[in-house]
């Protein structure tokens, strides 16, 4: 029995190891934000967009969908993938700085593979392995575009190296925003959508009549006040959640009506 308790605890802490090396800053919302903002955007659908998607995705809806582009990391063939999910932007941009710096670089990111993404979907000439892999890729990233966190610092990977206390527990700035706070919520994806998918007839117009550049400038500025707010080894619980559920739910909100619209340009 000795033997089997020191094995099992080798067995964990190589596991451990292993994991301290893995890639963490891919993982937005983790499964329950994406899926809400699938489930968000599906109710936005068009019919002809929603005739189109099926013509790919067959059976898969959107909501389950969403994580295909985390599922995916553990095929190395997809490993090209990495830096589709976030654009590294740098701090103390107006939005002017952050429009050039998305205008002028050329490195893969969520920025300019969305743009890519959306042309291979619209072109008639995609086969439809390239149409699949497009339309799951697109509709995670869509998520992605509206988690702060994606849009953050390169030199802490985007709040990875920023340490926290979650309720006592050791965290990571970008795990918080990833997942503990959505988790924290206690609710399905399904309850999660039907609870905050109230906008009002301003915020529907408003969400789907910017630009590509504009959703990463609104994400860039929330992202600065995370920042600002949230200092390293912060002991973050109850308080934390009511500062920030409400632009939390937003972001989750923002992101299905947005993704609705891509969607809906592409098909509609």
């Amino acid at each position: 029995m000795k033997f089997k308790s020191i094995k099992r605890k080798l067995i964990i802490a190589a596991a451990v190891g292993l994991l301290a090396y893995l890639p963490t800053q891919v993982n937005a919302w983790g499964m329950i934000g994406h899926r809400v903002v699938g489930e968000i955007a599906d109710s936005y659908l068009k019919a002809k967009t929603r005739k189109a998607i099926q013509a790919i995705l067959g059976s898969e809806t959107l909501a389950m969908s969403a994580n295909w582009g985390d599922f995916i990391k553990s095929d190395s063939t997809f490993n090209y993938l990495y830096n589709w999910h976030f654009v590294n932007l740098p701090g103390g941009q107006n939005k002017e700085g952050i429009f050039n710096f998305l205008e002028t670089e050329k490195s893969p990111n969520l920025y300019n593979k969305i743009i890519e993404l959306t042309a291979v979907l619209k072109k008639p000439g995609s086969t439809a392995d390239e149409k699949k892999l497009a339309l799951r890729m697109l509709v995670h990233m869509a998520g992605d575009l509206c988690q702060p966190m994606h849009v953050a610092r390169k030199e802490d990977l985007g709040g990875n190296r920023v340490s926290v206390l979650w309720f006592n527990e050791k965290s990571n700035l970008h795990r918080v925003w990833d997942e503990q706070l959505i988790e924290y919520q206690q609710l399905s994806y399904t309850e999660y959508a039907k609870a905050i998918n109230h906008p009002s007839a301003v915020q529907l117009y408003n969400w789907q009549n910017t630009s590509l550049k504009e959703n990463v400038y609104e994400s860039y500025l929330v992202c600065n006040k995370i920042y600002e707010t949230t200092k390293p080894d912060s002991k973050l619980s109850y308080r934390y959640n009511f500062d920030w559920v409400e632009t939390l739910n937003q972001q989750l909100l923002k992101g299905g009506v947005r993704l609705a619209k891509m969607l809906n340009d592409i098909y509609g």
